[in-house]
């Protein structure tokens, strides 16, 4: 976090006490579901903050979360991104990872046996997805986010890959 976007306004005192969301270095601004009121000694409010930005990228992940489980079907990946925070889309594209490569490996146990090749030309596609965006005008926030997920994706495609060369049947 680098800095506050403290409430301003006429009813508002000066100097402002009262936190309706969050600045990151990057320049990425993350709202607190409700104001963040500065109150207190100073080693106190810090921590009651340090509590709200936890709670506020929780909160935030849950959503992401129950939105990326719906890649395939509304938003694609690639757009979807847009809505979060580079850490919020960085995690909720490894908890997908995750639980694709979990999955695979479920349906291998199953009898299925391309479920990891069938994985993998999904990580495939996703790649390209990003890299065609990546393509694109884009900001330089948006750039580096996408770069960034690419990279992680390339390392989880190497791992998958090796799965698959290596035949490897369960987790």
């Amino acid at each position: 976090m680098k800095g506050l976007d403290f409430m301003k306004g006429p009813m508002e005192p000066v100097p402002a006490k009262r936190a309706k969301g969050m600045w990151s270095k990057e320049k990425e601004y993350v709202p607190f579901n409700d104001p963040f009121v500065i109150n207190g000694a100073v080693e106190n409010y810090l921590c009651d903050l340090e509590r709200k930005m936890q709670v506020t990228l929780r909160d935030v992940l849950e959503v992401a979360k129950g939105t990326a489980d719906l890649w395939e079907l509304e938003k694609k990946r690639h757009e979807w991104l847009e809505d979060y925070c580079a850490q919020i889309s960085l995690l909720g594209t490894q908890i997908l990872w995750t639980e694709g490569v979990t999955r695979a490996f479920d349906e291998l146990e199953g009898g299925s046996e391309g479920a990891m090749k069938d994985y993998l030309t999904t990580i495939l596609l996703g790649i390209k997805h990003l890299i065609d965006r990546v393509r694109q005008d884009l900001s330089s926030e948006l750039r580096i986010k996408i770069i960034t997920i690419i990279t992680i994706d390339v390392h989880g495609r190497d791992v998958v890959d090796n799965f698959c060369i290596k035949r490897i049947q369960d987790s």
